[in-house]
């Protein structure tokens, strides 16, 4: 990966996780809320393994329904961290969604606003071997705002459709004291959908998505299938993901007591090997968070448990 420049850099584009179908409130913030529970969920992504300073990230993420203004509406939070060899990119965002049922489904839009961080070590650069004397030499670190968008047609428990815009001002974040380094994020565009597959044995369900990413630069799609097993006292699902020219994957996982956990190995088809693919483990909770239905959200005492 190219060092920072004087000149400026260009930002990579944001991570591309293996389990995007379980991250909808991070690719879309029209999603916040929308299936009326509040809902924790986390994702670490190991990729590239085997190579020196490969790619790391973590996401934290929770939102849930505002039931007290009316159950139209949602409200989210969230920090993904991403380590990039000497680079550090954080970004902590807020969201808001409004959902307004529509032909026999729900047309939800929503907008977030996000405080970017960016940092470069450049203690660690060997710049005599840089040849180039405006590298960084110390750390540097700057920030800066940013928008993103979405709009999204959920109809039933059957399909879905959203597009979202991630980095919608195009910001210029500046590093240092002098402010010499920057770096530029330029607008990610984002197409999502999914349809759901129901059988006579109604424990048995196919979940198929797509994802379809680009910055009008270059582009990346995904699709998923996920047969699912959802008994009285266990849910378990496995499945195959496949992104054409980049790579294909397996997912696994399972369901209790409204936590989920997941892993999925996605296998670069690129030539770099087959073990040098990106290992990401995905933790959830989701619980039911409407108020005014009766038998919602009822707690006993501990001393009668």
């Amino acid at each position: 990966m190219a060092l920072l420049m004087h000149l400026g850099a260009r930002a990579q584009s944001d991570v591309a996780f293996t389990n995007y179908w379980a991250l909808q409130s991070y690719y879309n913030p029209a999603t916040s809320g929308l299936d009326g529970k509040l809902s924790l969920q986390g994702a670490y992504s190991m990729q590239m393994m085997g190579f020196e300073n490969a790619p790391a990230t973590m996401y934290v993420g929770v939102d849930m329904p505002v039931y007290f203004i009316g159950p139209r509406h949602g409200v989210g939070i969230g920090l993904i961290n991403d380590e990039i060899g000497l680079f550090s990119n954080k970004k902590f965002y807020l969201q808001y969604a409004y959902h307004q049922p529509l032909w026999g489904g729900k047309l939800s839009i929503g907008a977030r606003g996000a405080l970017l961080n960016e940092s470069f070590d450049g203690s660690k650069v060997d710049a005599a071997e840089s040849g180039d004397p405006v590298f960084a030499s110390s750390q540097v670190n700057g920030s800066g705002f940013d928008l993103d968008a979405g709009l999204r047609y959920t109809y039933k428990n059957k399909w879905y459709a959203g597009l979202s815009a991630m980095h919608v001002l195009a910001p210029t974040v500046k590093l240092g004291d002098d402010k010499v380094h920057q770096v530029n994020y330029e607008p990610n565009f984002y197409a999502t959908a999914g349809y759901t597959f129901h059988f006579r044995r109604p424990e048995y369900v196919l979940y198929t998505t797509g994802i379809l990413r680009t910055d009008l630069l270059a582009w990346r799609g995904d699709i998923t299938a996920r047969m699912a097993y959802n008994g009285e006292k266990i849910k378990l699902y496995g499945g195959v993901t496949y992104s054409p020219t980049v790579s294909a994957g397996i997912l696994l996982g399972t369901t209790f007591h409204g936590i989920n956990i997941g892993y999925s190995y996605e296998m670069y088809t690129g030539g770099i090997g087959a073990l040098h693919g990106t290992h990401e483990i995905l933790l959830g909770y989701s619980t039911d968070l409407n108020l005014f239905k009766k038998g919602k959200n009822k707690h006993q005492s501990v001393r009668i448990l």
